[in-house]
């Protein structure tokens, strides 16, 4: 009985010195030191060096991902053709559609017949069909795009960043700032409207990013900066002129036309409406041309400024 008693008595003694060398080391430890904002920078270039952030090109392409729409459009020969390949009689065909700033579509050769006739048929409607770009800009999923995209257009379909595909209709048309204003009959469940910002923001060399459908790819994304702005430009095609133009030097091609240009907030400031080549080419040699989103004016029944 005695040796249980010294051994619990033993125990108790060791228990008490450890806790009492615990607490010494704690009492001698000196406080801690107050975080400083030297601290604080030093913790965030860690965070910066070691985890990889997206770029502010991506973030502002990501906010207006959903809104950018693929416009095409038919010419009255287009549809013929169509129902001629489904069998369907075709109508006489009316005079092709006019299409600003790109070369008419060649007619399917006559004199052949048969398979070969159908194939160069589809091929041919293929590249007669116009590709453009548009942005959306209200909760009813009305689209701005450029009025030389939809000009003459015989039917107008807007397909959608889930594939949802829609036929529209054209409810404003301002030639003269080459603009055009669409509404589709049916649109994605939640779509986000594009948030519209302000050209008078700009200076040159401030970034902008173009998104759009160059040649029918796409959503494609390019960054580049502002080159000039109130510039001018005179379409070789038309002869047309527009004036207060934002210059800009992101890459855009055929297809762009429409799509919307935007800050590094993902806010449209501008929708694409040209390229400068001097070639025959009809690529990007450095030079696009944007018309300021407060060309819209009131058309879309409110002031987003």
């Amino acid at each position: 009985m005695k040796r249980v008693t010294f051994y619990a008595w033993l125990s108790a003694a060791i228990a008490l010195i450890f806790a009492l060398g615990v607490a010494s080391a704690l009492l001698l430890q000196p406080p801690p030191r107050p975080l400083t904002q030297k601290d604080i920078d030093s913790a965030v270039l860690h965070t910066l060096h070691t985890k990889t952030l997206p770029s502010q090109t991506a973030r502002a392409a990501e906010v207006i991902r959903e809104s950018v729409v693929e416009v095409r459009s038919f010419s009255a020969v287009q549809e013929a053709i169509e129902k001629a390949a489904d069998g369907a009689p075709a109508p006489p065909a009316p005079p092709a559609a006019r299409r600003d700033r790109h070369p008419p579509a060649k007619p399917p050769d006559s004199r052949q017949s048969g398979p070969a006739k159908d194939a160069q048929a589809n091929a041919e409607l293929a590249e007669a069909r116009h590709i453009g770009s548009g942005v959306v800009v209200t909760e009813s999923g009305m689209v701005i795009t450029s009025h030389h995209v939809v000009a003459g257009a015989h039917r107008l379909e807007v397909r959608f960043h889930d594939g949802h595909t829609a036929q529209a209709v054209m409810v404003q048309a301002i030639p003269e700032r080459d603009l055009a204003i669409l509404q589709p009959a049916s649109i994605p469940d939640d779509l986000p409207p594009a948030t519209l910002g302000s050209s008078r923001d700009l200076a040159p060399g401030a970034d902008v990013v173009a998104v759009g459908f160059p040649f029918g790819i796409g959503p494609s994304v390019s960054a580049g900066v502002v080159s000039g702005l109130d510039r001018q430009f005179v379409s070789p095609d038309t002869r047309e002129s527009l004036d207060r133009l934002i210059q800009f030097d992101a890459a855009v091609n055929p297809g762009n036309s429409g799509g919307p240009l935007i800050n590094m907030n993902g806010e449209v400031v501008g929708i694409v409406t040209a390229i400068l080549n001097p070639s025959q080419s009809g690529t990007f040699v450095g030079i696009g041309f944007a018309t300021t989103i407060e060309s819209v004016g009131g058309s879309l029944g409110f002031s987003p400024f």
